[in-house]
């Protein structure tokens, strides 16, 4: 007994010791990552450079004002539309329908793409067609869009969503299909059925493709929102920018184009936070 004892004594005592090293092992990367580093300070430092040379030179009427405002300005005017609420607003807006336009275009892109990707019968019936209207630039469709839908929320929507769908097809289909052919012998070995090939090893191994054409599918909802807020609406940073240079309000018009690099580099940062957090293993 008084062996026995001693032994589960040490069993726990050594499970206590990993434990501790794990969490100490943790800490230690927490440190790590959170430690700014010299791309980290690089990265903070380079704009608040750029940003300084805009302004002496604007000060010191090296280049026209007129068309490129000092950066004080134009966060001034950052600020007063800040707290006005217009700025919300307008953000606001056009995050909505980017959001709207990415659910509802890279949901069934994602799920068409697995499916042609696994079934060559389902890929022949859809690829030509799709093949034949992924080259058309989406701006191009942007009037039909206006006659169908009407000008407002619905055609900016659906503006997102055809040109998100093509995105999100594309890299789930090809992450399925440059799947190795080991992963099939792996589940073939082990007796799994199609449903669980797909289930537990195709979608898996696909999951950093799909997750990149996420990743792009976000930046081109962006691009694709600005342009049709230009003319189809009444709200949103395309249309303060275009309504901004229709009457030459050159800061209001910055305000507009500043806030879009800062969603793109937000929303960047936000998506390579979850991909590692559901893709641990692509790191490795």
């Amino acid at each position: 007994m008084k062996g026995t004892s001693e032994g589960a004594v040490s069993i726990d005592g050594a499970k206590g010791v990993d434990s501790a090293m794990a969490n100490a092992s943790r800490a230690t990367r927490l440190r790590r990552q959170l430690r700014p580093g010299p791309e980290m300070i690089l990265a903070v430092v380079s704009p608040l450079v750029l940003l300084g040379a805009w302004e002496l030179l604007a000060y010191a009427e090296v280049i026209d004002t007129r068309f490129f405002s000092q950066p004080t300005q134009i966060f001034a005017t950052l600020g007063e539309m800040a707290s006005s609420g217009e700025l919300t607003e307008h953000v606001t807006a056009s995050l909505r329908r980017v959001a709207l336009g990415l659910v509802i275009g890279v949901v069934p892109g994602t799920l068409l793409g697995a499916v042609m990707g696994l079934s060559r019968l389902v890929r022949a019936i859809f690829l030509p067609v799709i093949a034949a209207t992924f080259p058309i630039p989406k701006i191009a469709i942007l009037p039909l869009l206006l006659l169908i839908f009407g000008i407002g929320e619905r055609s900016s929507v659906a503006l997102v969503a055809i040109g998100v769908f093509f995105i999100a097809l594309y890299n789930t289909m090809g992450g399925v299909l440059n799947l190795p052919a080991s992963y099939r012998d792996v589940g073939s070995s082990f007796g799994a059925r199609r449903g669980q090939y797909i289930r537990l090893i195709a979608l898996p191994g696909a999951l950093p493709h799909i997750f990149t054409g996420i990743k792009l599918s976000v930046g081109i909802g962006l691009l694709l929102i600005v342009a049709a807020e230009f003319v189809g609406t009444r709200t949103g940073i395309g249309y303060l920018v275009w309504s901004s240079w229709e009457v030459f309000a050159v800061e209001r018009m910055f305000v507009g184009l500043l806030l879009l690099g800062l969603l793109g580099y937000i929303t960047n940062m936000a998506m390579d936070a979850l991909e590692r957090r559901l893709i641990p293993w692509r790191e490795q």
